[in-house]
C-alpha cells in the first residue's frame, strides 16, 4: 500500500517507532535514526531478566521496530546532520519526539527541515504540548490525566496499566493525523506540520469516564474489572476448575438470557439501574451458579445463549488461540528473530 513512501523515523521508545511501524507493515520505507552517542534507542536495553545480555536489542525495542532501517547518526556533528538532511529531502514524513528545546537546539524541527522538502509532513509528538520539556514517561501520563486513580482495586493505591496505553493511544492518534496529511497534500501537493503531546492524546482516551464527571460531577472510582454504568459488566466469577469467567452484559435481552441459563429469577434485577443498585446481591445468586460447573461447559452455553463472556487468560494462553498466531509478525533484526503482534489491519 505504501511501497513508495519514505519515513524518516526521529523518535525513540514506544509511541514514534510504533507509529513508523505501521507504515513499514504497509510497505513503505522507515529510517530510523538513532544517537550514536547513547547507543542507540534506549529501549534497546529495556531487558527482562531471562534475557540475553549479548543480544543488542530486547524484546521491547523489536515490539515497535519492524523492518526498519536503523542508521546510527550523532546529530550535532555536522557531517552526520548533512546524512539526515539527505534523507529528509525525499522523505515524505519524518516522525519526532523530541523535547521542543532538544529539537531546536539540534536544527530538527518542522521549519528547519521543510526548507529541504517544502512538502514534507512533519509529524511531532511532544510529551505535555507547547514548550513544556518535562519528561513524559507513560506512567507519568497515566498518572497525570486521570487513569492510575480510577484504576484498580477500592482502598487500594492506585494501579498503573500494565501496557504503556498512554504510548500506544498517541501512536494511534499520530498514525490517524498522518494519514489525514498524506490525503492533504495528494489534493494540494502541501506539506504540514503535525504537533501534539502523549497529554492531549491521554485525555482524549478518556471517553465515558470524562463525561461521567463533566455532565454528571462523578469522579470515577477503582473499581476493579467492574463497570460504573452497567452490570453485571466485568464482574468476575470463579468457575468449577478455577478459572475466572467475566461477565459483559450490556442489554435486558443479554441478561434474560443469562438468566435462563442460570435459572435465576429475574424479575428485582429487571433494569439494568436495578442491577446496578444491587450488583452485590445479583453476583452472589451468580457465583454460586458458575462455581458448579467447569469452564468448557459455561463456554458452550453462553455462547449458545449470545450472553458476551470472556476467560482470564495469560500470555502463554492467548497465543495458544489460532487467531492470535495470525496477527504475529516475523523479523530478523541486527541478527536477532523477533516477532511481534501487527496492527489489525483490513
Amino acid at each position: 500500500m505504501f511501497k513508495n513512501l519514505k519515513v524518516v523515523e526521529l523518535a525513540s521508545v514506544l509511541a514514534g517507532p510504533l507509529t513508523g511501524t505501521f507504515f513499514a507493515e504497509l510497505g513503505a520505507t522507515v529510517i530510523k535514526i538513532e544517537n550514536k552517542l547513547t547507543d542507540g534507542d534506549v529501549t534497546r536495553r529495556w531487558k527482562l531478566p531471562t534475557e540475553s545480555k549479548e543480544k543488542p536489542i530486547s524484546a521491547y525495542y523489536s515490539a515497535a521496530n519492524y523492518s526498519k532501517e536503523s542508521l546510527s547518526l550523532n546529530l550535532k556533528d555536522s557531517e552526520d546532520y548533512e546524512i539526515l538532511v539527505e534523507h529528509i529531502k525525499d522523505a515524505d514524513i519524518v516522525i519526532s519526539n523530541y523535547k521542543p528545546n532538544t529539537a531546536r537546539k539540534l536544527k530538527l524541527g518542522y521549519i528547519d527541515l521543510k526548507q529541504y522538502n517544502p512538502s514534507l509532513i512533519y509529524a511531532e509528538l511532544t510529551g505535555f504540548g507547547g514548550n513544556d520539556s518535562r519528561p513524559a514517561f507513560d506512567v507519568v501520563l497515566q498518572a497525570e490525566t486521570g487513569f492510575m486513580f480510577m484504576n484498580g482495586e477500592p482502598q487500594r493505591n492506585p494501579v498503573k496499566m500494565p501496557v504503556a496505553l498512554i504510548d500506544v493511544l498517541a501512536a494511534h492518534h499520530m498514525k490517524e493525523a498522518i494519514l489525514c496529511a498524506l490525503i492533504h497534500r495528494l489534493k494540494t501537493g502541501e506539506g504540514q506540520h503535525i504537533s501534539m503531546s502523549l497529554y492531549e492524546c491521554a485525555l482524549a482516551s478518556l471517553a465515558n469516564q470524562a463525561t461521567n464527571w463533566l455532565m454528571e460531577g462523578h469522579i470515577p472510582q477503582p473499581m476493579g474489572t467492574q463497570h460504573p454504568n452497567i452490570a453485571p459488566y466485568g464482574d468476575m466469577y470463579t468457575t468449577k476448575d478455577g478459572r475466572s469467567l467475566v461477565l459483559a452484559i450490556g442489554s435486558d435481552k443479554q441478561f434474560d438470557n443469562l438468566c435462563s441459563l442460570l435459572n435465576i429469577e429475574c424479575e428485582e434485577f429487571r433494569t439494568n439501574a436495578q442491577r446496578l443498585s444491587k450488583r452485590e446481591m445479583l453476583n452472589s445468586k451468580i457465583s454460586d451458579y458458575i462455581g458448579k460447573e467447569v469452564s468448557g461447559y459455561w463456554i458452550s452455553e453462553l455462547e449458545q445463549r449470545n450472553i458476551p463472556y470472556g476467560i482470564v487468560k495469560n500470555m502463554k494462553d492467548v497465543f495458544e488461540d489460532e487467531k492470535a498466531k495470525k496477527m504475529l509478525l516475523y523479523d530478523i533484526i541486527e541478527g536477532v528473530d523477533t516477532v511481534r503482534v501487527k496492527t489489525a489491519l483490513i
